[in-house]
Protein backbone atom coordinates (compact mmCIF):
# COMPACT_ATOMS: atom_id res chain seq x y z
CA UNK A 1 0.00 0.00 0.00
CA UNK A 2 2.76 2.44 0.92
CA UNK A 3 4.52 1.84 -2.40
CA UNK A 4 1.34 2.60 -4.33
CA UNK A 5 0.91 5.91 -2.53
CA UNK A 6 4.40 7.23 -3.28
CA UNK A 7 4.58 10.48 -5.26
CA UNK A 8 5.47 8.68 -8.48
CA UNK A 9 2.52 6.38 -8.15
CA UNK A 10 0.17 9.30 -7.56
CA UNK A 11 1.58 11.12 -10.59
CA UNK A 12 0.92 8.06 -12.74
CA UNK A 13 -2.70 7.87 -11.62
CA UNK A 14 -2.10 4.66 -9.67
CA UNK A 15 -3.93 6.10 -6.68
CA UNK A 16 -7.16 6.34 -8.71
CA UNK A 17 -6.79 2.71 -9.75
CA UNK A 18 -6.27 1.72 -6.13
CA UNK A 19 -9.38 3.64 -5.08
CA UNK A 20 -11.25 1.98 -7.92
CA UNK A 21 -10.21 -1.43 -6.64
CA UNK A 22 -11.36 -0.59 -3.12
CA UNK A 23 -14.65 0.84 -4.36
CA UNK A 24 -15.45 -2.18 -6.51
CA UNK A 25 -14.55 -4.60 -3.71
CA UNK A 26 -16.84 -2.75 -1.29
CA UNK A 27 -19.55 -2.78 -3.94
CA UNK A 28 -19.18 -6.51 -4.48
CA UNK A 29 -19.34 -7.14 -0.74
CA UNK A 30 -22.44 -4.98 -0.47
CA UNK A 31 -24.22 -6.82 -3.30
CA UNK A 32 -23.30 -10.25 -1.90
CA UNK A 33 -24.63 -9.24 1.51
CA UNK A 34 -27.82 -7.80 0.04
CA UNK A 35 -28.66 -10.91 -1.93
CA UNK A 36 -27.43 -13.48 0.56
CA UNK A 37 -30.08 -16.09 1.23
CA UNK A 38 -32.37 -15.03 -1.62
CA UNK A 39 -34.39 -18.10 -2.61
CA UNK A 40 -36.50 -16.81 -5.47
CA UNK A 41 -34.65 -17.80 -8.67
CA UNK A 42 -36.03 -14.87 -10.66
CA UNK A 43 -35.05 -12.34 -8.01
CA UNK A 44 -31.67 -14.02 -7.48
CA UNK A 45 -30.64 -13.35 -11.08
CA UNK A 46 -30.48 -9.59 -10.37
CA UNK A 47 -28.17 -10.18 -7.42
CA UNK A 48 -25.96 -12.50 -9.47
CA UNK A 49 -25.67 -9.92 -12.25
CA UNK A 50 -24.78 -7.06 -9.93
CA UNK A 51 -22.19 -9.16 -8.08
CA UNK A 52 -20.66 -10.30 -11.38
CA UNK A 53 -20.42 -6.72 -12.69
CA UNK A 54 -18.70 -5.33 -9.61
CA UNK A 55 -16.45 -8.39 -9.14
CA UNK A 56 -15.20 -8.25 -12.74
CA UNK A 57 -14.52 -4.53 -12.34
CA UNK A 58 -12.69 -5.16 -9.05
CA UNK A 59 -10.38 -7.69 -10.73
CA UNK A 60 -9.75 -5.30 -13.63
CA UNK A 61 -8.89 -2.38 -11.34
CA UNK A 62 -6.65 -4.57 -9.21
CA UNK A 63 -4.81 -5.77 -12.31
CA UNK A 64 -4.27 -2.17 -13.48
CA UNK A 65 -3.16 -1.13 -9.98
CA UNK A 66 -0.50 -3.85 -10.10
CA UNK A 67 0.65 -2.70 -13.52
CA UNK A 68 -1.08 -5.25 -15.75
CA UNK A 69 -3.27 -4.58 -18.77
CA UNK A 70 -1.30 -1.50 -19.78
CA UNK A 71 0.36 -0.66 -23.08
CA UNK A 72 2.14 2.34 -24.56
CA UNK A 73 1.09 3.72 -27.93
CA UNK A 74 3.25 6.19 -29.86
CA UNK A 75 1.51 8.33 -32.47
CA UNK A 76 2.55 11.60 -34.05
CA UNK A 77 5.54 12.00 -31.78
CA UNK A 78 3.39 11.60 -28.68
CA UNK A 79 3.28 8.63 -26.34
CA UNK A 80 0.11 7.60 -24.56
CA UNK A 81 -0.47 5.01 -21.87
CA UNK A 82 -3.49 2.86 -22.71
CA UNK A 83 -5.21 0.73 -20.09
CA UNK A 84 -6.61 -1.83 -22.50
CA UNK A 85 -7.97 -3.93 -19.66
CA UNK A 86 -10.58 -1.19 -19.18
CA UNK A 87 -12.07 -2.33 -22.47
CA UNK A 88 -12.01 -6.00 -21.45
CA UNK A 89 -13.83 -4.98 -18.28
CA UNK A 90 -16.45 -3.03 -20.26
CA UNK A 91 -16.82 -5.83 -22.79
CA UNK A 92 -17.80 -8.18 -19.97
CA UNK A 93 -19.73 -5.88 -17.64
CA UNK A 94 -21.77 -3.63 -19.94
CA UNK A 95 -23.68 -6.57 -21.50
CA UNK A 96 -24.56 -7.71 -17.97
CA UNK A 97 -25.92 -4.26 -17.10
CA UNK A 98 -28.00 -4.32 -20.28
CA UNK A 99 -29.14 -7.85 -19.45
CA UNK A 100 -30.43 -6.64 -16.07
CA UNK A 101 -32.40 -3.88 -17.80
CA UNK A 102 -33.74 -6.31 -20.41
CA UNK A 103 -34.83 -8.76 -17.70
CA UNK A 104 -36.55 -5.96 -15.83
CA UNK A 105 -38.44 -4.97 -18.97
CA UNK A 106 -38.98 -8.65 -19.87
CA UNK A 107 -37.54 -8.11 -23.33
CA UNK A 108 -37.29 -10.92 -25.86
CA UNK A 109 -34.15 -12.98 -26.43
CA UNK A 110 -33.83 -11.49 -29.91
CA UNK A 111 -33.83 -7.99 -28.39
CA UNK A 112 -31.16 -8.98 -25.89
CA UNK A 113 -28.92 -10.52 -28.56
CA UNK A 114 -29.14 -7.41 -30.77
CA UNK A 115 -28.59 -5.15 -27.78
CA UNK A 116 -25.46 -7.03 -26.71
CA UNK A 117 -24.24 -7.08 -30.31
CA UNK A 118 -24.40 -3.29 -30.57
CA UNK A 119 -22.79 -2.98 -27.16
CA UNK A 120 -19.88 -5.30 -28.00
CA UNK A 121 -19.32 -3.43 -31.29
CA UNK A 122 -19.23 -0.14 -29.38
CA UNK A 123 -16.55 -1.42 -27.00
CA UNK A 124 -14.43 -3.12 -29.67
CA UNK A 125 -14.47 -0.08 -31.96
CA UNK A 126 -13.42 1.98 -28.96
CA UNK A 127 -10.52 -0.36 -28.21
CA UNK A 128 -9.25 -0.34 -31.80
CA UNK A 129 -9.55 3.44 -31.78
CA UNK A 130 -7.18 3.91 -28.86
CA UNK A 131 -4.56 1.38 -29.92
CA UNK A 132 -4.35 2.10 -33.66
CA UNK A 133 -1.38 4.18 -34.85
CA UNK A 134 -1.84 3.90 -38.62
CA UNK A 135 -4.19 5.36 -41.14
CA UNK A 136 -6.21 3.40 -43.66
CA UNK A 137 -7.93 3.98 -47.02
CA UNK A 138 -5.99 7.19 -47.58
CA UNK A 139 -6.78 8.57 -44.13
CA UNK A 140 -4.06 9.64 -41.74
CA UNK A 141 -3.98 8.02 -38.32
CA UNK A 142 -5.81 10.81 -36.52
CA UNK A 143 -8.62 10.99 -39.08
CA UNK A 144 -8.91 7.20 -39.09
CA UNK A 145 -9.25 7.22 -35.32
CA UNK A 146 -12.08 9.74 -35.58
CA UNK A 147 -13.80 7.43 -38.07
CA UNK A 148 -13.47 4.50 -35.66
CA UNK A 149 -14.70 6.69 -32.82
CA UNK A 150 -17.68 7.61 -34.99
CA UNK A 151 -18.40 3.91 -35.59
CA UNK A 152 -18.33 3.34 -31.84
CA UNK A 153 -20.77 6.21 -31.33
CA UNK A 154 -23.10 4.78 -34.01
CA UNK A 155 -23.07 1.45 -32.14
CA UNK A 156 -23.87 3.35 -28.93
CA UNK A 157 -26.80 4.99 -30.70
CA UNK A 158 -27.99 1.49 -31.61
CA UNK A 159 -27.94 0.58 -27.91
CA UNK A 160 -29.73 3.82 -27.10
CA UNK A 161 -32.38 3.23 -29.74
CA UNK A 162 -33.19 -0.24 -28.40
CA UNK A 163 -33.36 1.01 -24.82
CA UNK A 164 -35.60 3.95 -25.66
CA UNK A 165 -37.99 2.24 -28.06
CA UNK A 166 -38.51 -1.58 -27.98
CA UNK A 167 -37.39 -2.23 -24.41
CA UNK A 168 -39.26 0.80 -23.08
CA UNK A 169 -42.42 -0.46 -24.78
CA UNK A 170 -41.96 -3.86 -23.15
CA UNK A 171 -41.40 -2.24 -19.76
CA UNK A 172 -44.59 -0.21 -20.21
CA UNK A 173 -46.51 -3.49 -20.42
CA UNK A 174 -45.40 -4.37 -16.88
CA UNK A 175 -46.61 -2.76 -13.69
CA UNK A 176 -46.32 0.98 -13.18
CA UNK A 177 -43.54 0.42 -10.63
CA UNK A 178 -41.50 -1.71 -13.06
CA UNK A 179 -41.98 0.81 -15.87
CA UNK A 180 -40.84 3.68 -13.63
CA UNK A 181 -37.80 1.79 -12.32
CA UNK A 182 -36.80 0.79 -15.85
CA UNK A 183 -37.13 4.36 -17.11
CA UNK A 184 -35.01 5.72 -14.26
CA UNK A 185 -32.23 3.15 -14.68
CA UNK A 186 -32.35 3.44 -18.49
CA UNK A 187 -31.91 7.21 -18.35
CA UNK A 188 -29.03 6.95 -15.87
CA UNK A 189 -27.25 4.36 -18.02
CA UNK A 190 -27.73 6.43 -21.18
CA UNK A 191 -26.23 9.54 -19.58
CA UNK A 192 -23.33 7.73 -17.90
CA UNK A 193 -22.40 5.73 -20.99
CA UNK A 194 -22.40 8.90 -23.08
CA UNK A 195 -19.62 10.16 -20.80
CA UNK A 196 -17.19 7.37 -21.79
CA UNK A 197 -16.62 8.50 -25.42
CA UNK A 198 -16.57 12.11 -24.20
CA UNK A 199 -13.77 11.34 -21.75
CA UNK A 200 -11.92 9.40 -24.44
CA UNK A 201 -12.21 12.29 -26.90
CA UNK A 202 -10.98 14.84 -24.37
CA UNK A 203 -8.22 12.67 -22.93
CA UNK A 204 -6.89 10.67 -25.89
CA UNK A 205 -7.59 12.73 -29.02
CA UNK A 206 -7.93 16.42 -28.18
CA UNK A 207 -5.63 15.95 -25.16
CA UNK A 208 -7.18 18.74 -23.10
CA UNK A 209 -7.21 16.70 -19.89
CA UNK A 210 -4.21 15.00 -18.30
CA UNK A 211 -3.90 11.18 -18.20
CA UNK A 212 -4.43 11.16 -14.42
CA UNK A 213 -7.61 13.21 -14.81
CA UNK A 214 -8.77 10.82 -17.53
CA UNK A 215 -8.27 7.88 -15.16
CA UNK A 216 -10.14 9.69 -12.41
CA UNK A 217 -13.02 10.50 -14.76
CA UNK A 218 -13.28 6.85 -15.83
CA UNK A 219 -13.22 5.82 -12.16
CA UNK A 220 -16.12 8.10 -11.24
CA UNK A 221 -18.26 6.96 -14.18
CA UNK A 222 -17.39 3.30 -13.54
CA UNK A 223 -18.44 3.52 -9.90
CA UNK A 224 -21.70 5.26 -10.78
CA UNK A 225 -22.52 2.91 -13.67
CA UNK A 226 -21.61 -0.34 -11.91
CA UNK A 227 -22.12 0.21 -8.21
CA UNK A 228 -24.63 3.06 -8.33
CA UNK A 229 -26.96 1.50 -10.88
CA UNK A 230 -26.76 -1.89 -9.15
CA UNK A 231 -27.53 -0.35 -5.77
CA UNK A 232 -30.56 1.47 -7.16
CA UNK A 233 -31.83 -1.75 -8.70
CA UNK A 234 -31.42 -3.81 -5.55
CA UNK A 235 -32.75 -1.13 -3.21
CA UNK A 236 -36.03 -1.10 -5.06
CA UNK A 237 -38.72 -3.51 -3.94
CA UNK A 238 -39.97 -3.44 -7.53
CA UNK A 239 -37.89 -6.47 -8.44
CA UNK A 240 -39.54 -8.33 -5.57
CA UNK A 241 -42.98 -7.39 -6.88
CA UNK A 242 -42.03 -8.45 -10.39
CA UNK A 243 -40.83 -11.88 -9.32
CA UNK A 244 -43.40 -12.69 -6.62
CA UNK A 245 -46.40 -10.68 -7.72
CA UNK A 246 -46.75 -9.15 -4.25
CA UNK A 247 -45.43 -5.98 -2.70
CA UNK A 248 -42.80 -6.64 -0.05
CA UNK A 249 -40.65 -4.27 2.02
CA UNK A 250 -37.29 -3.40 0.55
CA UNK A 251 -34.47 -5.63 1.74
CA UNK A 252 -32.47 -2.66 2.97
CA UNK A 253 -35.11 -1.10 5.23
Amino acid sequence: MAVLLQAGAIDSGRVWLLLGTIGMVFGTTYFVGTGWGEQNPKARRYYIITVAVSAIAAVAYLAMTLGYGVMTVADGGQTQTIYWIHYVDWLLTTPLILLALALLAEGTRRMIVILVGFDASMILFGLVTVITTRGMAGLDSETFRFVLWGASVVAYLGVLGLLVRPLSREAAKQSTEVAMLFSMLRNIVIVLWALYPTIWLLGHVINVIAPTVTLFAYLVVDLLAKIGVGALLLRSDTIREQTTGTRTPTLLN
